[in-house]
């Protein structure tokens, strides 16, 4: 009678088909999986799967290439955007994007990212900020706030000593081959709609041959942070958003009126 009643229930959501079905390794709490399965939705609604080539880079981010049915490369350290650069001129045909957290894009990837923006690579960048680096142990990153305690910072980030936070996604608005960077969060329901949107965007950019897009996505490491998951996702509403406001930082007129 039990599996009668669940056959006949109305199905409301299905895991995307580019979303491959297995146990996740991320931990209880952490907003990657999320901000895979969004990528995946995207693809599967642009039946883009056969022509996507996507970019893992070093740390968290990097196992992306399990959960995603598309054609993945792994990027040494920093260096998926210009891997993604080669990949996208030698295949102009193939959306190609990068999947990178924020201890790679910025630390030792930042003249990477810089350099593709300037150049208007017509790449697409998933950007993970979790203010830390979460594979190797909790690290200060540059995204790590003033005053944050991490492994490295056990008294918290000290900014004469350290410097103050990068900001990924007003830096990148500079450049002139940037045409479309925004910055959401995957905190909240609300959010996590605004973050779908935004990479869908973010691969229209790329389909309309417009240049460089990037989509910066607040994410949780509740591990590292020290954190059970609710409170992560308050700890980023309260901390980080004030210091990485959610917003459109360059958005080209043709994406802007787009209606999805």
């Amino acid at each position: 009678m039990e599996n009668q009643n669940i056959q006949e229930m109305e199905i409301v959501y299905q895991p995307p088909k580019t979303q491959v079905n297995i146990s996740t390794h991320y931990c209880p709490g952490c907003t990657h999986g999320l901000a895979h399965r969004l990528v995946a939705e995207v693809i599967d609604e642009m039946d883009l799967r056969e022509k996507t080539i996507g970019v893992a880079s070093v740390g968290c981010s990097a196992f992306i290439y399990n959960y995603l049915n598309v054609d993945f490369v792994g990027a040494p350290h920093g260096r998926a955007p210009a891997m993604a650069s080669g990949i996208k001129r030698v295949r102009p045909d193939r959306f190609v994007f990068t999947y990178q957290g924020d201890g790679d894009l910025l630390s030792i990837g930042a003249g990477e990212i810089m350099a593709a923006a300037g150049r208007g690579e017509n790449i697409t960048v998933i950007f993970l900020n979790n203010a830390n680096f979460g594979m190797t142990g909790g690290q200060m990153a540059p995204t790590t706030l003033p005053g944050m305690k991490t492994t490295s910072s056990p008294h918290g980030r000290d900014v004469e000593q350290s410097g103050y936070p990068m900001r990924a996604s007003e830096m990148l608005a500079t450049q002139e081959g940037a045409s479309y960077v925004v910055r959401r969060s995957l905190h909240d329901p609300k959010n996590i709609r605004m973050a779908k949107k935004s990479v869908r965007l973010a691969f229209e950019t790329q389909a309309r041959g417009l240049g460089f897009s990037m989509v910066e996505l607040l994410s949780t490491c509740p591990t590292n942070w020290g954190l059970k998951p609710p409170m992560a996702a308050k700890w980023i509403e309260e901390k980080m958003i004030p210091y990485f406001p959610i917003g459109d930082y360059k958005v080209h007129p043709a994406i802007a009126d787009v209606k999805l």
